[in-house]
């Protein structure tokens, strides 16, 4: 879909340090109203530290679907397995990391909640506004009007009108779904604070992080840092996988 993410990738220069171990694998999960080909330079710059990766593509018709989807993903892996989510898919790697094989969660600008939580409650605790494009009664899209500037402002506007013009669409009741179990009780997380976030506060953010006693890192960058600062995700992406050998 991002072709010019491949090419980003392809110029990007190798991470330093070597890759010690028995966790080979990665498991990146995407957000809300996007799809897996936003992780192409992360994905590039660890598969050429010799890790097996896989991107999930989440199917959005529900949040119990989209774990399934992840889960379905991490039963493939051979081994130890670090799973990575941005955003929205920080809850789904939260319900879905709970199996033996996953042994570290890594949240990119990402939602962490606890059981019994909604991603609704934790957004109003430090509400952010985002404007939506209502599609339906219950489907909605980032408005195309102001997606540049609240996802993705250190990107090229012609990069963000194409990731506004494919967005998915997602349904509002997802953000009213309790969550039922939380991996980042018993497994380590890692987590990075986007200091420029205009979709998820960077106060919420922070609060969750220090909440889950996630080793933090904080990147100067909008939402998508995935995206705009792939070098800083993989290199905290790379330091969970040497964690757990």
């Amino acid at each position: 879909m991002l072709n010019k993410l491949a090419i980003a990738g392809m110029l990007l220069a190798p991470l330093s340090g070597a890759v010690m171990a028995e966790a080979r694998n990665v498991v990146l999960v995407h957000g809300a109203t996007m799809d897996g080909s936003g992780w192409r330079a992360v994905h590039d710059l660890l598969q050429a530290k010799g890790l097996s990766v896989s991107v999930v593509q989440l199917p959005h018709t529900s949040m119990a679907d989209d774990v399934a989807a992840t889960r379905l993903v991490l039963s493939q892996q051979q081994g130890s397995t670090v799973l990575v989510g941005h955003s929205y898919g920080g809850a789904v790697i939260t319900e879905a990391g709970t199996g033996e094989s996953v042994k570290a969660l890594v949240y990119v600008a990402a939602f962490q909640p606890e059981p019994g939580e909604t991603l609704g409650d934790l957004s109003q605790r430090f509400p952010v506004k985002v404007s939506l494009k209502m599609l339906d009664n219950t489907h909605f899209v980032p408005a195309p009007a102001t997606y540049h500037d609240s996802l993705g402002a250190d990107l090229p506007v012609a990069l963000t009108d194409f990731m506004s013009a494919s967005a998915r669409p997602m349904s509002v009741e997802t953000f009213g779904v309790k969550l039922r179990e939380a991996a980042w009780h018993t497994k380590p997380s890692y987590a990075i604070v986007t200091t420029q976030d205009r979709t998820i506060a960077p106060a919420l953010q922070k609060w969750m992080y220090t909440r889950s006693g996630a080793k933090v890192t904080e990147v100067a960058s909008s939402h998508m840092a995935h995206i705009s600062h792939p070098q800083e995700v993989a290199k905290v992406i790379m330091d969970a996988v040497k964690a757990v050998n």
